[in-house]
């Protein structure tokens, strides 16, 4: 089991820790429900230091990233960070990720923390006939998210820079906490603004105090993984592992807004192809129409009872206070309004299919 540099900080602070993609990491420290609304409300923070971080550089740097991922990483200005997936040969999806163009020839990739031996062989494999350099950082660096609404006005008196001026999927290298050259970026995974910051891990430590101690006048709190978890899913961001996976269609998870056929990249040419024949099922979102917790795996029936799909996702929401999820079914059961039904141990809750988002700030 790994630890991030912020182990025994999470540890004395009195967070419950559970293994999560080999890693020791904090899920909870005074409960989801709490943590999730400070975030929603105000602002907190997350140690997502288990993410891997790739180096990609070099006059072939572009060629490689234009390959291996489905999104058209041209689009990018130096301080553009650019969401992504890593198609694989069978009509799958090896991970997502977030692209960030550094400097002209520097690209920085931020992948998911059980991907990351993966990503990197695929990435590898492909890198041998184009001849970029890369460098795996993931060992060496950390990752905070400070999340919510009051982030910026909390932040902003550890930054010369103005905090309020980096737009979404925007980022600077500047000044944060009294360190010198980390990347401050308004990406995040909560959909209630913020910002991820990338440090060395011999810095974290004095980041997360300065954050905290900047924060504590607006209420932050330090938050685990299970509220990272319901805040992503009232968004309806996809969970790799959950949502998306080897198996799954990244046109039927509705990833087709960043898979650009305008260049030749890993399985291209199939894709296309299943566009062109229509897709067979849907990725939904749905909202319980009765009581009850819709889990991972729970199976999706009609109104004869027989199984039409599976719950990818599923929880109480905290803001909604309602069961919602997210679930692939044909793509009959998919058009908004659809009513389905969520299989609950021996009763079958209605449910109705919605548009996402579930949370509207």
């Amino acid at each position: 089991m790994k630890n991030t540099a912020l182990t025994q900080t999470h540890a004395a602070l009195g967070a419950k820790m559970v293994p999560f993609a080999g890693y020791n990491m904090p899920v909870s420290y005074e409960g989801v429900n709490i943590e999730h609304e400070t975030v929603r409300k105000s602002v907190g923070v997350f140690d997502v230091s288990h993410m891997g971080e790739f180096l990609i550089e070099g006059p072939n740097a572009l060629d490689l990233i234009q390959k291996v991922s489905a999104n058209d990483a041209t689009k990018l200005s130096v301080g553009k960070a650019q969401y992504s997936y890593l198609p694989n040969e069978n009509g799958g999806v090896v991970d997502d990720l977030i692209i960030y163009k550094i400097k002209d020839e520097t690209y920085l990739l931020v992948v998911n923390a059980s991907n990351i031996e993966k990503d990197w062989n695929h990435i590898l494999k492909y890198n041998e006939a184009i001849g970029a350099e890369m460098r795996d950082l993931s060992d060496n660096y950390s990752l905070l998210a400070i999340q919510g609404p009051k982030a910026v006005e909390a932040m902003q008196s550890l930054s010369s820079h103005d905090l309020s001026a980096i737009k979404f999927y925007n980022f600077l290298v500047g000044d944060f906490a009294g360190i010198e050259h980390v990347i401050i970026s308004a990406t995040g995974y909560t959909g209630s603004g913020g910002f991820e910051i990338y440090c060395k891990n011999s810095e974290v430590k004095q980041v997360w105090d300065k954050v905290l101690e900047a924060g504590a006048n607006f209420g932050i709190k330090p938050i685990g993984l299970a509220a990272r978890d319901t805040l992503r899913l009232e968004m309806g961001y996809c969970l790799y592992g959950n949502d998306i996976d080897d198996n799954t269609s990244p046109l039927e998870a509705g990833l087709g807004w960043v898979t650009k056929f305008t260049k030749d990249f890993v399985n291209s040419e199939a894709l296309e192809k299943e566009k062109a024949h229509g897709l067979e099922r849907k990725l939904i979102a749905f909202e319980l129409d009765g009581r009850g917790i819709p889990r991972h795996d729970y199976d999706i029936v009609d109104g004869q009872g027989k199984k039409i799909g599976v719950v990818t996702s599923g929880t109480m929401s905290p803001s909604l206070s309602k069961g919602i999820g997210l679930g692939y079914v044909p793509k009959i059961f998919s058009e908004v309004g659809s009513k389905i039904n969520i299989q609950i141990r021996k009763n079958a809750i209605p449910a109705t299919v919605i548009k996402l988002p579930f949370y509207k700030s």
